[in-house]
């Protein structure tokens, strides 16, 4: 095992175009980091630069003790898993598994043992002696991440590996790489643009975006007080509500003196998350540091134990989603009113998108 230390690491393509900006990260030995953000940000290319699948225009990448800038895949140490597998068809379970650790002439005995461990691991002894074609998806993904496992790597690298996958199979995959990972203690990156793969699976969550890290840190710091504007609408399903604040306020929120905005304010933009609001009845008392909302319901999405209303703000005000218990059964158009405590809020600037 061993750490992964990037400093300053750039790729620079053909024609000028900067796809990863100068990205400085720490990897303890053992920790399990996610790389997550939406397509084109540069995290799969980050990835394959630790890996050597892609060349550095500039920046170090050091694994252990090494600076690995011109060393081939093959002598970094690392294992890969790959979203489509990457199995070879024409070889058995057990000679996908063998492959590699018979190019580096391993005696045959030691091979059997890392190949009947990882098997007996990952739960695929039954399938030693099938070809990949005879495979469901689930179990080729188990198998590929055998052949890295048999190889005893310093660390593991993760691009993407469960995108191929239907949603059941998605979390059975999720927690079997999160439980092996725990056991293994192996140093691991990985790459996803599945906040919720993020937020389950990582120490360390890393969110990048245009090229350039954005936030790091555990799951629920990123969670809890995102960085910009950018972090807090990505991370978090619905995503955070915002609403633009003006001199005048926001219309059709009655918002505490520590959120109202006045003359020469400077712009900021407020944000406050779905399951911390509330919709108000008849009997519903509101709190003296509460937020309160005159929404028009635009929508109800039910998803099992709980629903998200959407309502927007008058005057073509922005559309906010609440969470609420169980089915609700609000029309469009139906009036309510919502509320929210003033400590729930987000504080950005406008200007840079930067938390306040």
């Amino acid at each position: 095992m061993a750490n992964i230390e990037l400093t300053d690491v750039r790729k620079v393509y053909a024609g000028g175009v900067e796809a990863v900006k100068g990205v400085s990260l720490s990897i303890e030995d053992g920790q399990f980091v996610v790389l997550v953000g939406p397509s084109g940000c540069g995290k799969s290319t980050l990835l394959r630069m630790v890996a050597g699948l892609e060349t550095i225009s500039s920046g170090t990448v050091q694994i252990g003790d090494r600076v690995v800038n011109e060393l081939e895949p093959a002598a970094r140490d690392i294992a890969m898993v790959f979203q489509n597998y990457a199995l070879y068809p024409h070889m058995t379970v057990r000679g996908n598994l063998e492959y590699g650790l018979k190019n580096r002439k391993m005696a045959a005995a030691e091979i059997a043992r890392r190949v009947d461990e990882a098997a007996t691991m990952l739960e695929i002894a039954p399938l030693l002696d099938r070809r990949p074609g005879q495979l469901s998806g689930g179990q080729r993904q188990r198998v590929a991440m055998g052949r890295a496992l048999v190889r005893e790597p310093a660390a593991f690298l993760f691009d993407e590996p469960l995108s191929n996958l239907d949603a059941k199979l998605r979390v059975q995959m999720r927690a079997e790489i999160r439980r092996l990972q725990r056991r293994l203690r192996t140093t691991s990156l990985y790459v996803t643009h599945d906040q919720l793969e993020a937020m389950t699976l990582a120490d360390t969550l890393v969110v990048l975006n245009a090229g350039r890290i954005e936030q790091a840190g555990s799951p629920m710091d990123v969670y809890e007080r995102p960085a910009s504007l950018f972090v807090a609408t990505f991370i978090g399903s619905p995503a955070m509500n915002l609403l633009p604040l003006g001199a005048r306020g926001i219309p059709g929120l009655a918002a505490p003196d520590g959120l109202a905005a006045g003359p020469g304010a400077r712009a900021e933009t407020l944000g406050v998350r779905p399951e911390h609001m509330r919709l108000l009845g008849d009997a519903s008392t509101v709190g003296d540091g509460d937020a309160v909302f005159d929404l028009t319901v635009s929508g109800v999405e039910v998803v099992g134990a709980e629903s998200y209303v959407y309502g927007t703000l008058p005057e073509n005000g922005p559309e906010v989603a609440v969470r609420v218990a169980g089915y609700s059964h609000l029309e469009p158009g139906t009036p309510v009113r919502a509320a929210a405590s003033a400590a729930s809020f987000h504080r950005f600037d406008q200007a840079t998108g930067q938390r306040i």
